[in-house]
């Protein structure tokens, strides 16, 4: 009988076996490291170092609840740099961990991101339930940190980080290190933070940098973000919306040749835009500065120009910069606004920073208004193309924003820039924002049913795509949402041919204003809702994507009046089932 004690072949057994010939301890270590970094980058599962090290005394259990994967990237960073130096780390989904195991851990760090309106993600729904509830229970003997990720633009910044905090807090927990509540530009806090956790940790000095796979040369030359964007050429650009269209959508393609980068259908690209050059030169002039001025800003010494222009966000204001231009200008009928929570949502909707500095004027040097802002964050825009079928490009769909407001012509920041600055040959910055928790069911025999309105239509033409490129037939639902049908139908011929090759199963739409009573998705879902409930039952996977204020709200509501009307459920079992849906990754979403 012939049993294979490893994995590994022979010539693979024979490459391991010269590389660590000769090692040292220190080396062996940061070899060690090296792998447990790559596996927590690629994997959710339990994490446990087994390579020639000596076993520590030091355990640290890493818990991670994400929508987009950023949680999960940080837990495999921070597992690589306390793995190098002999810390037992295990990492887990929240989704994944039995909640009584809590009161037997001793260190814990919770990375957890906040998703929507102060929602957790789903995959943390149940933990952050439970860790808030009344079933919590007296942890005195846990040491933990907690690493909250968000974004200003909303209104409860980091929420799920700071409920879990205070939890843990009120159970009798001590915290290793206080808070780190995250922006959507986190990449240097985070690497600081680790740094400082390992640290107090382990005892580190503190000259120490994070070693390991984070300074190895030959993986950042394929590592892209938004520190190290890859310049992608564009290949073409097309408006598809009609000429009678009161909205511009148009078609971006972008060469990602030379660059190593892999996608998945549901992955999103990230773009560092500029800003509007209006709205810069504005206000140059509002505040009398000739824009050669001299700032300090996160990324470096710049004219006043060029940081309002590439590096600060001037085009929506945050809670966060109101109250810091408050605290340098004191102004009275500032302090009105954010004082009263309605007239705060009110100013925040749809005003920029040229209005902040025209109603409330106070004196700024260049350098004090710089400070006040906030930095140009990317703009996340999902994949409408599957790699599969473009090779090494990367299609994006985007919808122009303008608006009028107070007799001044308004325009949103990426998309004007896509619009309007970039042409076939032009160079943009890019970089791949990881989704995991949208996308295609495993099983390529599942149905899915794919609902979306708008350019929330983008990641099912990568979802099609895919499926095309991978001679998947059938079983797809298609549910598309617009304003008219004859200047608003995005992708028609694609979606027609779909369908005509059997790729697309169905196709459902909804046009708003071609009728006098407006019709929206979730009307079309009612109308199909016994037929919808039977693909549910055979085990189809639903999918929702677009504006999530009003039309994800609405399709849910849809969704749990089918479930009570064809499966005869209450509304909390209504909700139950949903809920259950979100469990089994049956139900997933990517709302904005």
């Amino acid at each position: 009988m012939n049993i294979q004690l490893s994995p590994l072949n022979e010539q693979q057994l024979g490459a391991l076996s010269g590389l660590s010939a000769g090692l040292n301890r220190e080396q062996l270590l940061w070899i060690n490291g090296y792998f447990q970094g790559l596996l927590a980058a690629t994997s959710g599962i339990q994490l446990v170092n087994s390579v020639v090290q000596e076993k520590s005394s030091k355990k640290l259990t890493i818990l991670y609840g994400t929508h987009t994967g950023r949680s999960k990237s940080i837990a495999g960073k921070l597992t690589e740099k306390l793995a190098n130096s002999g810390v037992e780390v295990q990492v887990i989904a929240l989704d994944e961990y039995k909640t009584r195991q809590l009161s037997s851990e001793s260190n814990v760090v919770f990375i957890v991101s906040t998703h929507g309106e102060g929602e957790p993600p789903a995959m943390a729904e149940d933990f952050h339930a439970f860790i808030t509830g009344k079933r919590s229970p007296k942890l005195p003997g846990l040491s933990y940190s907690v690493v909250a990720l968000g974004d200003k633009s909303y209104k409860l910044f980091c929420k799920t980080g700071i409920d879990i905090d205070l939890a843990l807090t009120h159970s009798g927990a001590k915290a290793i290190l206080p808070i780190l509540k995250l922006d959507v530009d986190f990449e240097d806090d985070v690497d600081r933070w680790i740094n400082e956790f390992a640290n107090v940790f382990i005892e580190i000095p503190a000259s120490s940098g994070l070693s390991g796979a984070t300074s190895n040369p030959i993986l950042k030359a394929t590592e892209y973000s938004r520190k190290n964007p890859f310049q992608a050429t564009v290949i073409d650009k097309v408006k598809i919306t009609g000429r009678d269209s009161d909205k511009e959508v148009y078609h971006v393609e972008l060469s990602l040749e030379g660059s190593g980068i892999t996608y998945e259908p549901g992955d999103s690209v990230g773009i560092l835009a500029s800003n509007p050059t209006v709205l810069v030169d504005e206000i140059l002039k509002f505040k009398g500065f000739d824009g050669s001025e001299t700032v300090t800003v996160k990324e470096g010494d710049y004219s006043l120009k060029e940081a309002l222009s590439n590096y600060l966000e001037i085009t929506v204001l945050t809670r966060d910069v109101i109250h810091n231009y408050f605290e340098k200008s004191k102004h009275p009928k500032l302090q009105e606004v954010i004082e009263n929570e309605e007239k705060l949502d009110q100013y925040l909707y749809g005003h920029d920073v040229l209005d902040l500095l025209e109603e409330f004027p106070a004196h700024f040097t260049a350098q004090q208004l710089v400070e006040i802002l906030r930095s140009f964050p990317a703009r996340l825009y999902s994949i409408s193309s599957s790699q599969l079928a473009v090779g090494d490009e990367v299609h994006i769909t985007v919808s122009r924003v303008r608006y009028s407001k107070n007799g001044r012509e308004r325009a949103g920041a990426c998309s004007t820039y896509l619009a309007d600055q970039i042409e076939p040959d032009s160079i943009v910055s890019v970089f791949i924002e990881k989704n995991p928790a949208f996308k295609l069911p495993e099983n390529k025999e599942t149905p899915v049913i794919l609902v979306g309105a708008g350019t929330g239509v983008a990641p099912y033409r990568a979802f099609l795509q895919h499926r095309e490129a991978s001679n998947q037939k059938g079983k797809t639902w298609l549910f598309f949402g617009e304003r008219r049908f004859g200047s608003d139908f995005l992708y028609q011929l694609e979606w027609q041919k779909l369908l005509k090759d059997g790729f697309l199963e169905k196709i459902d739409v909804a046009f708003s204003r071609d009728q006098e009573q407006k019709i929206y998705v979730q009307h079309r879902l009612i109308e199909k809702q016994k037929e919808i409930y039977e693909w549910l039952n055979k085990g189809a996977s639903i999918y929702l994507c677009g504006d999530m204020k009003q039309m994800a709200r609405d399709v849910q509501k849809a969704l749990l009046q089918i479930f009570e009307t064809e499966g005869g459920m209450s509304e909390e079992k209504a909700l139950e089932f949903l809920k259950k849906l979100k469990k089994e990754k049956r139900f997933q979403t990517d709302v904005y």
